[in-house]
């Protein structure tokens, strides 16, 4: 997901749009650069790379200007150099974008034709051209911004600046997110309240279809049809602060060790700690009426919802299908009258998982959404949003956010399970009470740290790693393995246990690691039995249980880790945890970028 920064201020921009994208860096990028309005038009710097890049360059060669914009690209139409970098620009006008222009390849045999020449490989550059032709004909600036955008196809943010209009910057946004800032004379635009959070807490989001006028005076607001509106400005309580890395080597292992903390903070705002009752935002549905509930999403929150799929069918007798969000929404699924339909998300933007949304909102489905950012837009089209309370997560590899997730969808399971009859008020108390138990059992996992990081040792050397888990545990598998795949480069794959003799055993040999997430639980016999399979064909067995399940093990296996012995209901939230330290200390001794890992972006925005 790209990142965009624009300023109108007071005095010279450039470091405050390098600072702004700093804190945009978490979202991916492969190249960055700025543009300025000066006397004598518009001066731009661009780098391939990291910010570091783009950082020297301007101060080799510094930028003046009191109004600029910035932006991280993260590589679609054009490869990754200096070249295809944003901000693009013409003698007019210099704009950054975020998303895809479906149709720019129309756009740019007409400004072809028209005379113009293009610089680029990219769709962005085009829009530049685009509003510039409008400008030739006549229109000022907000008019052939109008004009421009009825034009494009596709998903984009767009912030844009004009030669001479030192008091102007416009913003548009369509299928991907921008909100503007107010400051004292001052205003500001981003791709969210992160990177404006030094700078101001006054934010508006704009909505879908919106594009907005900015000046020092304020923002006028239109919709996609022109017309005026009105946006509602908060206060946020993000600040510079929080994305500070709190004295670890890498904001993953920073947002590891922050999980009993998010996870104590997203369970205060649903479990009153006097009756162990949980209590939820009035839902937009009655769970006891509801035939089915649809679980969305993608990536890591996929697996979220993978959990959530047993604990809801086992706990609260709920009929659960799960589905990845780039392809349910392709599918045309039926969906039954007045179903619910729940939406998983971390940043609340992903593309895929909100056009799942729409899709399920125009079957008629009753939305409910999990997401990390209230103010998202998948939270803003959800009937009722369920937040998780981890806080900014900068790293692209999502940790905290997944064990908070599992935490909200742990606390729905048993509110679900109470409203239809599934659960007692016995066994409601008995399992909020397992859950307020797991920011303690969470910061004793991290006891293991050092025990994880000597395991490390020996997957980093594998080429190939398999993980294995069984129930509610399998999706911790596929979790463990997507962990390690994104930052540590390694090839890793998950499977239920069970599976291990329906192909996958045979690739088991000296060389392949096998991970297994055992707690014990009722399905432990038989997970202890598919070990010892792996380990009588020479398989390197790394076995991941309590010290009841260690010790039945401890001989035979290459490694363990004895983790808090837990009720079963939560072991998935805490067995992500070792997990997580491991894929983290492999990365570390293979030397890769942690945090940004290569080809990832923190939110998939575009497909």
């Amino acid at each position: 997901m790209c990142g965009i920064t624009g300023i109108i201020g007071k005095a010279a921009v450039a470091p405050l749009l390098l600072e702004g994208l700093k804190r945009l860096e978490y979202r991916g990028y492969d190249s960055a650069g700025v543009a300025t309005l000066v006397d004598g038009g518009i001066e731009r710097r661009r780098a391939e790379g990291k910010l570091v890049n783009l950082e020297r360059l301007i101060g080799d060669e510094p930028i003046a200007g009191t109004t600029g914009i910035g932006h991280t690209r993260w590589a679609t139409h054009g490869v990754p150099n200096e070249q295809n970098a944003h901000p693009h620009a013409t003698e007019r006008v210099a704009l950054v974008h975020n998303g895809i222009i479906e149709n720019f390849q129309e756009l740019r045999d007409e400004v072809v034709a028209a005379g113009h020449v293009l610089a680029s490989d990219t769709d962005t550059e085009v829009v530049a051209h685009l509003i510039t032709l409008y400008l030739e004909e006549g229109m000022s600036p907000a008019e052939a911004t109008s004009a421009a955008l009825k034009r494009l196809d596709g998903a984009f943010a767009l912030a844009i600046i004009f030669t001479g209009e030192h008091d102007l910057m416009i913003g548009a946004r369509k299928g991907s997110p921008l909100a503007v800032g107010f400051g004292e004379g001052e205003m500001y635009l981003g791709s969210d309240a992160l990177a404006l959070a030094p700078l101001t807490k006054k934010i508006m989001y704009l909505e879908e279809g919106d594009w907005t006028v900015i000046t020092r005076a304020g923002a006028d607001v239109f919709d996609a049809d022109g017309n005026a509106v009105e946006r509602p400005v908060r206060e946020t309580a993000l600040s510079g602060a929080a994305i500070g890395k709190g004295g670890h080597r890498h904001f993953m292992l920073k947002e590891i060790y922050e999980q009993p903390q998010v996870i104590g903070d997203t369970l205060h705002a649903f479990i009153n700690p006097a009756t162990r009752a949980i209590t939820l935002p009035d839902l937009p549905f009655d769970p006891a009426a509801a035939s089915k509930i649809t679980l969305i999403a993608c990536g890591t929150s996929f697996y979220a919802a993978s959990v959530a799929k047993y604990w809801m069918e086992g706990i609260a007798a709920m009929p659960v299908e799960v589905d990845i969000a780039s392809e349910f929404r392709y599918r045309g699924a039926a969906m039954p009258d007045g179903g619910v339909a729940l939406f998983i998300s971390q940043s609340g933007e992903t593309a895929d998982t909100l056009a799942a949304l729409r899709y399920a909102r125009s079957q008629g489905q009753h939305i409910l959404s999990i997401v990390n950012a209230p103010e998202s837009t998948i939270a803003r089209e959800s009937d009722a949003v369920l937040p998780t309370f981890a806080g900014p997560e900068i790293g692209v590899a999502s940790t905290k956010a997944f064990t908070t997730q599992l935490t909200v969808l742990a606390c729905l399971t048993i509110v679900m399970g109470r409203a239809r009859g599934a659960i007692d008020h016995e066994e409601e108390a008995r399992l909020a009470e397992a859950l307020t138990e797991v920011p303690s059992r969470a910061a004793e996992v991290l006891n293991h740290d050092e025990r994880l990081r000597d395991i490390a040792h020996g997957v980093a050397e594998a080429s190939d790693v398999l993980y294995l888990g069984r129930g509610s545990s399998y999706p911790i598998a596929l979790e463990g393995a997507l962990k390690l795949k994104e930052i540590s480069y390694i090839h890793a794959e998950g499977y239920a246990a069970g599976e291990m003799k329906h192909g996958p055993i045979a690739l088991i040999d000296e060389t392949v690691p096998v991970i297994v997430m055992a707690p014990s639980d009722a399905l432990f016999e038989k997970t202890a039995s598919n070990v010892q399979e792996v380990m009588a064909r020479g398989g390197r067995v790394i076995f991941i249980s309590d010290a009841a399940g260690v010790a039945r093990l401890d001989d035979l296996a290459s490694a363990t880790v004895a983790l808090p012995a837990v009720d079963p209901f939560v072991a998935p939230i805490l067995y992500a945890i070792p997990v997580q330290l491991l894929a983290y200390h492999v990365a570390v001794l293979k030397g890769t970028d942690i945090d940004q890992p290569r080809n990832l972006a923190k939110s998939v925005t575009v497909e």
